[in-house]
């Protein structure tokens, strides 16, 4: 059966087809949603019904507890209607111009940065270009119809070629064949481009930045248009980034950011390790790479955060700056990295 859905408070309305999901019904409808995943890990499609009934489908228990349940909040990645409903939630206007593709590419450059994380370069049609916002990703095709999701590195303006960050996860089907058999010149199927999680411009609040891992991928992609738009506008917000990993090595495009450090003087860059090696020579920050945040200020409530990693590290500092550190809810943006076998 088909169901209509309203937005409220815009009044927006749309149908979603049988077994789909409110977010793929938006989609298709071209009214998106605010959303990260897709698979109900992050809870950025986190929204209220207001009328109505879902089937709340499969997802992340610590994304949607049973209380908010209760209180009619539903991941609308997951939830498909039993009824007409009406739900509250953010659109996204930003996004909606920009189609979703599915383009072939070719493999143009793998790039060993550390020992478990591959730059994969990819060049498009001669006559094509990929639109899409600075922290967006896509989904590689893979043969046997399966999907992974990987952030885009670089910036729209410097869309010669898609740069990905693959990290090596045991296990991983695309991950192990990016460092086992792929080669330069491979074709490759990919659609896009996905999520939400991009640059505020209508603020002028000073932003943190926190990434964990290759969470550094799509916040590279909006420090280097924010940097290529500082120098056409002279905006001068206050930009901070911590990158979190577990050793120095993981690391792995360091001196680029410190690079960034040095060019750019409302840019500062704080590296976090959680297990140094005696090898490493660490005398930088150490511990969580959230809990650094925390120990640097008292208060947040005048700025923005964009946090990108693993699921532990982005509940954790959403949980704590907004409860601990007065963030505004609706300032901190998020995207999840969820690995898959």
């Amino acid at each position: 059966m088909t169901y209509q859905i309203t937005i409220h408070p815009s009044g927006h309305t749309f149908i979603a087809e049988n077994d789909e999901t409110v977010l793929q019904a938006a989609l298709r409808a071209d009214f998106p949603l605010s959303y990260g995943c897709r698979n109900g890990a992050c809870g950025t499609c986190k929204g209220k019904i207001i009328q109505g009934t879902v089937d709340f489908g499969r997802y992340d228990k610590d994304t949607l507890t049973e209380i908010e349940k209760l209180a009619g909040m539903a991941l609308f990645c997951c939830a498909t209607p039993l009824s007409e409903i009406i739900i509250e939630c953010r659109e996204i206007s930003a996004i909606q111009h920009i189609k979703i593709k599915i383009m072939p590419c070719r493999v143009h450059k793998l790039e060993r940065v550390s020992s478990n994380v591959m730059v994969i370069s990819l060049k498009l049609p001669h006559s094509e270009r990929l639109q899409f916002l600075s922290g967006q990703y896509i989904d590689i095709l893979m043969k046997n119809g399966k999907r992974r999701s990987f952030s885009i590195a670089n910036a729209p303006h410097n869309d010669e070629f898609l740069q990905l960050h693959v990290r090596n996860y045991p296990g991983g089907a695309f991950t192990e064949h990016a460092f086992t058999d792929m080669k330069e010149k491979d074709i490759l199927r990919f659609e896009g481009p996905f999520g939400t999680f991009f640059l505020r411009e209508n603020s002028d609040k000073p932003i943190i930045f926190v990434a964990s891992g290759t969470g550094f991928a799509p916040i590279k992609s909006i420090l280097e248009h924010k940097f290529y738009m500082i120098n056409a506008q002279n905006d001068q917000r206050q930009i901070v980034l911590y990158w979190g990993a577990r050793t120095k090595t993981d690391l792995y495009l360091a001196k680029l950011a410190g690079q960034w450090q040095e060019e750019h003087k409302n840019f500062t860059f704080i590296p976090v390790l959680s297990e140094a090696l005696p090898t490493d020579n660490w005398e930088g920050r150490s511990g969580l790479v959230h809990q650094a945040v925390l120990e640097d200020f008292e208060s947040l409530a005048g700025y923005q955060v964009y946090a990108c990693g693993s699921s532990v590290m982005v509940k954790a500092a959403r949980r704590d700056f907004i409860n601990l550190r007065d963030l505004p809810e609706n300032e901190f943006f998020s995207d999840t990295f969820t690995p898959s076998v």
